[in-house]
């Protein structure tokens, strides 16, 4: 079964990737693809929480959300070094629930994986926007992680 684990460089998307790792076999997962989306026409077309930020006296002009993104990719990626399927990173641009549909299709997935970003009332019900698009517009199962699942698994 091929797997698409999708980050938007949040620590949410990190704890997803290790939630899977949790409990999946490997030796059921033929290959896992890595990806990020890089939204044209959001304000911050990638914030990355997870590493490669711009030293307090480095340029801010010179940030480059790609390479934000690509870091993002390497960190979520190199958790699952020597864990055994084959990892694959990309990086594509566009709506990203609509892209990670789309490459799930692509790829033919047996599983995408997303994080929930929400903050919302109650986050047992809510769902990030991407994760609830994804959710809806695909055509296989998805998993949606929660940086705080384990508060919530015991209420």
């Amino acid at each position: 079964m091929h797997v698409v684990l999708a980050t938007d460089g949040s620590h949410q998307s990190l704890t997803a990737a290790r939630f899977l790792k949790s409990f999946a076999d490997p030796s059921q997962i033929t290959e896992l693809t890595v990806v990020a989306v890089l939204s044209p026409l959001a304000a911050v077309p990638f914030a990355n929480e997870l590493g490669g930020r711009l030293e307090a006296s480095e340029d801010p002009t010179s940030l480059s959300f790609r390479q934000e993104a690509h870091t993002a990719v390497d960190i979520v990626a190199a958790e699952f070094d020597q864990w055994g399927p084959k990892v694959s990173q990309q990086l594509l641009s566009g709506s990203p629930a609509a892209e990670i549909v789309k490459l799930a299709d692509q790829l033919d997935a047996g599983l995408i994986v997303v994080a929930s970003g929400s903050q919302g009332l109650s986050p047992t019900i809510l769902l990030g926007s991407t994760a609830q698009r994804v959710q809806h517009s695909a055509h296989c199962p998805v998993l949606v992680g929660r940086e705080d699942w384990r508060r919530h698994r015991s209420n």
